[in-house]
């Protein structure tokens, strides 16, 4: 989707292409907010001019959310220990939160102590902080970065969780 609509951006205006992609996804995933997705009001390429943030890319968790294997809650009020509530008051329990931020590190606006994993800037200083705080992503290295960190991350879990997982 994001091939053809690039394509299309050489030739028409971003309002047209911002609604033949999204009347594309709602015909390819159906209604997205029947599943806990709300749709922006602004169309994805205009939405990345005004808030410079890009479009999602589906990989599957859409079949995933559908086939109930993943779960799509509200926001976030509050965190205690292990308990997150939500904005609509529910209560869960979880072992692990992971936080998605996408490309911009603003951690160190809303995380309370980053200093083991944070400079002020948000440069990264190393994947695992304190208090079972990790980051993928913000080493600078693209895609395979991520993926490295990613895989470190999951085996420094599994070797503090040994058999629990």
């Amino acid at each position: 989707m994001v091939y053809t609509a690039m394509l299309l951006l050489k030739y028409l205006p971003i309002s047209l292409v911002d609604t033949v992609i999204a009347k594309y996804t709602k015909f390819k995933f159906g209604n997205l907010a029947e599943l806990g997705i709300p749709q922006p009001e602004e169309g994805p390429f205009s939405f990345k001019i005004s808030k410079g943030r890009s479009p999602v890319i589906d990989v599957g968790a859409i079949d995933k959310i559908k086939l109930g294997q993943i779960k799509v809650l509200p926001g976030i009020s509050d965190i205690k220990e292990h308990t997150v509530v939500f904005d609509n008051g529910d209560e869960h329990q979880f072992d692990a939160i992971i936080f998605v931020t996408g490309y911009k590190n603003i951690a160190t606006k809303w995380l309370k102590d980053y200093s083991s994993i944070f400079l002020e800037d948000g440069t990264l200083i190393n994947w695992k902080g304190e208090n079972g705080l990790y980051c993928a992503g913000f080493s600078k290295r693209g895609i395979a970065g991520i993926s490295m960190d990613a895989i470190a991350i999951a085996n420094d879990i599994k070797t503090v969780r040994g058999n629990k997982i």
